[in-house]
């Protein structure tokens, strides 16, 4: 069974970082994007970044220049650093495999579980 399994998590005061990590556990064909969404009790799930097999890399423009999603395939794993982290940011964390290949004619949407960041004033 194909998980996506997300870690780094926590509790940070204002101005500080986090490393955020999020594998694909299980036999996979390929993975095109992985992207970071994150969401808010009350509110819809945004797009945080995403970055292509290819190195393609979209940011949210309330991150840009202060989150960087970076990924390792030969792990199957992306990563978000988030630096200079505001309390704007605390919020669920979801690692997103849109289209993820498990063979060349099967796809799945794949989603993690969340991981909870937490930014005090």
């Amino acid at each position: 069974q194909v998980q996506l399994v997300e870690s780094g998590g926590g509790l940070v005061q204002a101005g500080g970082s986090l490393r955020l990590s999020c594998v694909i556990s299980g036999p996979i064909f390929s993975a095109n994007i992985m992207a970071w969404y994150r969401q808010a009790p009350g509110k819809q799930r945004e797009m945080v970044a995403s970055a292509t097999r290819g190195g393609h890399i979209n940011y949210n423009g309330d991150v840009q220049g202060r989150f960087t999603i970076s990924r390792d395939n030969a792990k199957n794993t992306v990563y978000l650093q988030m630096d200079r982290l505001a309390p704007e940011d605390t919020d669920v964390y979801y690692c997103h495999a849109p289209k993820l290949l498990l063979s060349p004619n099967r796809d799945l949407d794949a989603w993690g579980q969340g991981t909870l960041v937490t930014v005090s004033s």
